[in-house]
């Protein structure tokens, strides 16, 4: 097949007087039989492209699926007298929600059968589960389209019946009040997908009587409902990008109104918990890294509290866990976690230990407030995902549930570290790294190259069952740590957004370079990924340093910035200001235009490329990685591969089924591997 070529149709944005010309504006359109026409074509172009290696990729699909435990289940936890996990049978896609009265030796009941709610359709995404206080009902949240627009159930657990629904919030957002009858649940504006108000709803009556609570009437702030580990308190969440309001009522008193604990300020984030007479906020006020400030219930304000842990320059407080007896700290030092244990008389005060040198390590779920145990995860690069739950007192731990690797995997085969490459404002960006212990450093290996650096999302080094078909075939793969995340603490995420944007595409270039200097990989197959934001970056990346990479891949990639900033119908964009910039603003639309991917498309040669998207994505729109590839494909001088793959049936996350979404996983692998030279 011959590439497609999508029809140009003139059309001109004016913005502060700059004139834009988007001769691919027309593919916004879904309704219109010739958009899905040519996604289709594209579709059947890049199956074309990929024929001569399409048993290598079912042999490929077949290794990564051979790689897990068909009939696995989760480690349960303990709540309300019941034991709750859940589980696969071989061929399901789906989970099974489940539980046991007493102990784990009792009958298993079955709380959801996904698998069942999923019958006969392309996708299916339950998004949230609660129970009810007296263990008798569950709300549960679910997506059949893929554009994260959920609809709520109540079901009997005993006896199967579903008692309310749909019930059309939009969002998998919901909360029981402790009288069983009254849920809260945050409801979405159906075009912006924005969650603006907080509605309450009593079994038994119609979703037309369900009173609105609260109203956010800022459409920069999104809305959430939750309960306190207390349960004593249900709490309205009003976030911005950079700035919170908490309110609150008891969570037995459903009538009353919700009271603000700490009145909203621009730039001022916090998140609370509870424990006794006291409020515990998380806040950054004066504090880059965050704080915790004591606030006594009966009152409210910056006013009435006092210092609880004080800001500390070198270390990012990313949370606090509160139990009856305890808390527990999540911080960040030097790019690596920590989770600090502490009593609540201050004799305590112990760190987890961990082994790799990175790794990542997070408090699990834990639900109950008096416990004196505490269940955290734990992986690395060459440590699969582990659950552990640690004796609060002795400090003694267990290992509950550990990923299994079916076949011949040995962790001792594989070797990770971690090393820094100097950015071009000589920053030093740390890089995180695995390989085969027998893929020699000798600057020959193929090398693959994942980024993010947004939203102050870190990604932490991570184990991956898929990433070892890489490993065993020669590949060494790294993570850029690039500012515009939290890796190095919140002024590394502030480094990384707005007018300092252009530091997490060049701390990326800057590390490619280094990982080739010093002979991590060969520069004839270097190849670099990353999804979403992260796709930003690969087409920022390709703009900036078409030479450096030997092939992209970009998943569900946020690339046409400008025009997107500059529409508030659509998705994420008010809320995104704090983030790119307004570009409503002249100063920051000329920043966001001079970096944004498919505004910066010229003349010259790119890389080989496969693009992902999905044609129900709410986050970024189907239409941006289309024009995006389209826009290439007009201007490219070169004959590389351009490749435009879109999910009919999906959104941002892909296919919805547990083994699907591994064939989306063995696309992007063969895509790679062929470009490599490696065919089986």
């Amino acid at each position: 097949m011959t590439a497609p070529k999508a029809k140009q149709v003139p059309h001109e944005h004016i913005t502060h007087g700059d004139h834009r010309f988007d001769p691919y504006h027309w593919l916004r359109d879904k309704e219109n039989p010739e958009v899905i026409s040519y996604i289709e074509e594209e579709n059947r172009y890049a199956e074309a492209q990929l024929s001569d290696v399409s048993g290598f990729k079912d042999n490929l699909y077949e290794e990564l699926i051979g790689r897990l435990k068909k009939d696995d289940s989760s480690a349960p936890y303990e709540m309300g007298g019941y034991h709750y996990y859940s589980r696969f049978t071989e061929e399901g896609e789906y989970p099974i929600f489940c539980r046991k009265e007493g102990s784990l030796d009792q009958e298993e009941e079955i709380i959801l059968d996904v698998n069942k709610l999923a019958q006969g359709k392309a996708f299916c995404q339950v998004g949230s589960l609660s129970i009810s206080p007296d263990r008798k009902m569950l709300v549960y949240a679910v997506d059949f389209v893929g554009r994260r627009i959920f609809q709520l159930y109540v079901k009997n657990i005993e006896t199967g019946e579903i008692l309310e629904g749909p019930i059309e919030s939009g969002t998998a957002n919901v909360v029981w009040a402790e009288d069983n009858q009254t849920l809260f649940y945050s409801v979405k504006d159906l075009q912006t997908l924005r969650p603006y108000a907080i509605k309450k709803h009593r079994l038994g009556s119609p979703q037309e009587q369900d009173v609105q609570v609260f109203e956010e009437k800022d459409d920069t702030y999104y809305v959430y409902v939750g309960k306190t580990r207390s349960k004593q308190y249900l709490m309205i969440s009003s976030q911005a990008t950079l700035s919170s309001e908490v309110r609150f009522i008891s969570s037995h008193e459903v009538d009353a109104d919700f009271k603000v604990i700490i009145p909203r300020e621009r730039k001022h984030e916090y998140s609370v918990a509870h424990h006794g007479d006291f409020f515990y906020v998380l806040s950054n006020e004066k504090a880059t890294n965050f704080k915790v400030m004591k606030l006594p219930i009966s009152k409210s304000g910056k006013e009435n509290w006092e210092e609880f842990i004080p800001h500390r320059e070198g270390v990012l407080l990313e949370d606090i866990d509160v139990f009856k007896d305890h808390y527990v700290l999540s911080e960040r030092q030097d790019g690596l976690t920590y989770i600090r244990i502490k009593n609540w008389d201050q004799e305590k005060d112990e760190f987890l230990e961990f082994d790799d040198p990175a790794y990542t390590a997070s408090v699990d779920h834990n639900p109950n407030f008096d416990t004196q145990k505490l269940r955290y995860n734990y992986e690395s690069l060459t440590t699969p995902a582990t659950v552990y739950e640690i004796e609060l007192g002795s400090m003694e731990r267990v290992i509950l549930k550990q990923q299994e690797v079916i076949g011949d995997f040995d962790p001792a085969k594989y070797t990770s570290e971690r090393i820094f490459a100097k950015a071009e404002d000589g920053t030093m960006i740390p890089i995180s790294l695995v390989r085969h212990i027998e893929t020699d450093l000798d600057g020959t290996a193929p090398l693959l190259q994942y980024g993010y650096g947004s939203y102050g999302i870190t990604v932490d080094p991570y184990f991956s069952s898929s990433r070892l078909s890489l490993l065993d075939r020669g590949f060494v793969f790294a993570i850029a740590h690039i500012r515009g995340s939290s890796t190095m603490g919140r002024a590394w995420y502030d480094n990384g957004k707005l007018l300092n944007k252009k530091n997490t595409f060049k701390d990326f270039i800057s590390c490619g370079r280094h990982l080739i200097g010093e002979k991590y990989g060969s520069p004839d197959k270097l190849y670099a990924m990353g999804g979403s934001a992260g796709g930003l970056l690969m087409g920022a990346v390709i703009n900036m340093a078409p030479n450096l990479y030997k092939g992209i891949i970009s998943a569900v990639p946020f690339v046409d910035v400008v025009s997107t900033m500059l529409d508030d119908s659509i998705p994420l964009t008010t809320n995104e200001y704090d983030e790119w910039g307004n570009p409503n603003d002249p100063v920051f639309y000329d920043y966001i235009k001079s970096y944004s991917p498919y505004d910066n498309i010229e003349a010259k040669a790119y890389p080989p490329m496969l693009v992902l998207s999905g044609l129900h994505d709410s986050q970024v729109q189907y239409w941006e990685p289309t024009k995006w590839v389209a826009r290439l494909r007009e201007m490219k001088t070169d004959n590389n591969v351009l490749l435009l793959h879109t999910n009919m049936d999906a959104g941002h996350g892909g296919a919805s089924g547990r083994y699907e979404a591994y064939k989306e996983v063995a696309l992007k692998y063969v895509f790679l591997l062929k470009l490599a030279g490696i065919t089986a």
